[in-house]
């Protein structure tokens, strides 16, 4: 496979992640890094540390905006729920061995 078809499969990909992470706000980001050891912030770091590395001037608020699709605190005043102990409480520990 070219270069060329492999960044197109791969941008497509990420494109359907972000889309489906968009369509399950359910899914809060404390599950995914427990379960994945990432969320959707991390997706933005990553995005932003990425735009950073070729001065395509996207910081990691805009970065944020376009993970969520919307504003990060309209997302988290909408559909983020607080952790509960046992979340933290997993998410702390594996912190921890890591």
């Amino acid at each position: 496979m070219d270069k060329n078809t492999q960044t197109e499969l791969e941008a497509a990909a990420f494109r359907r992640l972000v889309s489906h992470l968009q369509q399950h706000p359910e899914v809060q980001n404390i599950e995914l890094m427990l379960v994945a050891d990432f969320c959707r912030n991390c997706l933005a770091k990553w995005y932003s540390e990425a735009a950073l590395e070729i001065n395509a001037g996207v910081d990691y608020e805009q970065a944020r905006e376009l993970i969520y699709g919307m504003p990060y605190h309209q997302w988290k005043d909408q559909f983020q729920k607080e952790a509960t102990a046992e979340q933290l409480a997993a998410y702390n520990s594996k912190r921890q061995t890591q």
